[in-house]
């Protein structure tokens, strides 16, 4: 199965692409549109900030190939700052128009008894625990790396938290389109068991 991993400049490429590759599939970094809806699912990786990276995606077009591919039920991965590209807006560095594929915001931590960023090992809750992307497993730690949090509009799309200094959106998950906070490459099993389950739902 081929997995697309979107190039717009700012991502992890390399680590994700092994990660699937040591799960059995076929990863490819890419930037065209045809080859991204061609293929069997697509992750987004991200890496820095929400302006830079909508700004980035806009102007290769690829804002719109992400939600073509959503409205064609095309599995998308969303990982780190790419789950939160998905959502409507960002107020990191002032307001900025997100995919808007998911409704919800993206807010700053607010700080105080905990350290932002938030970056370390937290345990997930699963608040879908019969999700298929939970099949066979058990809640644990994973990796997180972030100044900025995930409010989403529907609790209906909310399938893990975590929690640090409140309940923070850890997966998001609808129809067949994802989103990880957290970095499931970085996160020992759990997380290559995460990113296992999603691949093998480009399967079905």
């Amino acid at each position: 199965m081929a997995i697309a991993i979107v190039d717009y400049g700012m991502g992890n490429l390399h680590s994700v692409g092994k990660a699937v590759e040591r799960l059995g599939y076929e990863p490819f970094v890419t930037g065209d549109a045809d080859a991204m809806l061609a293929a069997d699912g697509i992750i987004l990786p991200g890496v820095g900030a929400f302006g830079d990276a909508m700004e980035q995606l806009h102007e290769s077009g690829l804002d719109g190939v992400m939600k073509e591919a959503a409205a064609r039920h095309r599995p998308l991965l969303g990982i780190c700052l790419g789950m939160q590209l998905l959502f409507s807006h960002s107020e990191e560095h002032g307001r900025h128009e997100g995919l808007n594929i998911l409704p919800g915001s993206v807010i700053r931590f607010a700080g105080g008894d905990y350290k932002v960023p938030h970056m370390g090992w937290n345990r997930l809750k699963f608040s879908k625990p019969e999700h298929p992307l939970f099949a066979g497993l058990e809640e644990g730690h994973v990796y997180f790396v972030h100044s900025y949090h995930v409010l989403p509009e529907k609790e209906s799309h909310l399938l893990a938290v975590t929690d640090y200094g409140q309940p923070v959106t850890a997966i998001v998950g609808h129809g067949s389109v994802y989103g990880m906070q957290f970095h499931p490459e970085k996160s020992g099993e759990l997380g290559m068991r995460l990113l296992h389950n999603f691949l093998a739902l480009t399967d079905s």
